[in-house]
């Protein structure tokens, strides 16, 4: 069930921030850098894929759940997606 068509760009722009910063903490681990500084990269990391998940799930709200025109199957479908990756995501 896709719907990331408006923003893909930019979401994708997204993705490769977090790849560079992964890599970034990954540098800093191979030079052994202080538990600190690997720290606050992680941090960041964590705080950028947090984001990148808020922006998909408002987006599969709008598209799956509360557009208007769907039926109440496909309405049904989109919470229940929603409740299954939240459930994931929570654990």
């Amino acid at each position: 069930m896709g719907h990331l068509s408006s923003s893909n760009a930019d979401l994708v722009a997204r993705v490769r921030r977090i790849t560079g910063q992964v890599a970034a903490a990954e540098r800093e681990l191979m030079a052994e850098a202080s538990c600190t500084k690997v720290l606050h990269l992680v941090a960041g990391i964590r705080g950028a894929v947090n984001g990148l998940m808020d922006e998909i799930i408002a987006e599969h709200l709008e598209q799956h759940v509360s557009r208007a025109g769907l039926t109440d199957e496909e309405r049904a479908e989109g919470a229940d997606e929603l409740l299954a990756v939240i459930r994931r995501y929570a654990k």
